[in-house]
């Protein structure tokens, strides 16, 4: 079963910083639910996400996945703002690192999934960025994971890339039930797949606007070839 989230951050400052990031910050996110972080850059909404994956454990407050604390939860499916593949992998390679079993027909799914089947065997090197990002997400939806955090994951993408990818993440919603974080400049990614939108704002970030929504109904995508 998915789980909630339960953040009670008291302070998180960065070393060189005048002001935290966060202080005195709470936040609850039901089972199952998406919610989008919308707010300008710098405002925290990155940080955020990497306390909650544990990967940044400098910080004073409590974190829980569920009934267990961020750090000793399982790893979530993550999309960072930049990519991260392994140079010295192709991008099929990329996207097994996701579990060490998955089945290498389970990746070229995931790669016809994203758009990219006739890149199987292509290095990161020679992939656009947009196409590096595409691979990232792919990988992330392979873990299964019932957390998805996603940072930026449309960012760099086509309009129509966008909304074919919007389809993609709305079909493994509904299929996996994973309560889904995603941070986002842009309200239309928010309104489209959402059905919880926050807006943060100022030093130490706030939480400004806390609205329920309903997402666009989206067909399910082609099957893949």
């Amino acid at each position: 079963m998915a789980p909630g989230l339960t953040i009670d951050i008291t302070e998180k400052r960065f070393p060189a910083a005048t002001t935290p990031v966060f202080a005195h910050f709470q936040l609850s996110l039901e089972p199952g639910s998406v919610t989008a972080l919308l707010g300008p850059s710098g405002v925290g909404k990155s940080t955020l996400l990497r306390l909650i994956a544990g990967i940044d454990t400098d910080y004073a407050g409590t974190i829980r996945i569920g009934d267990t604390s961020a750090q000793n939860a399982p790893p979530p499916g993550m999309v960072f703002q930049d990519a991260r593949l392994l140079p010295w992998l192709n991008a099929l390679d990329n996207i097994r690192l996701a579990a060490p079993d998955l089945p290498a027909e389970t990746a070229h799914t995931a790669l016809a999934g994203v758009g990219l089947a006739d890149q199987a065997n292509a290095w990161p090197r020679t992939l656009s960025g947009g196409m590096q990002r595409r691979v990232a997400l792919a990988r992330a939806l392979c873990t299964n994971a019932d957390l998805l955090l996603l940072d930026e994951p449309f960012v760099s993408l086509d309009p129509a890339l966008v909304a074919d990818m919007h389809r993609l993440l709305a079909a493994h919603m509904a299929r996996t039930g994973a309560t889904v974080l995603f941070t986002t400049h842009q309200a239309h990614d928010a309104e489209s797949l959402a059905t919880r939108i926050i807006t943060f704002d100022g030093h130490p970030a706030q939480i400004v606007s806390d609205v329920r929504a309903e997402p666009r109904p989206y067909p399910a995508p082609p099957a893949a070839v």
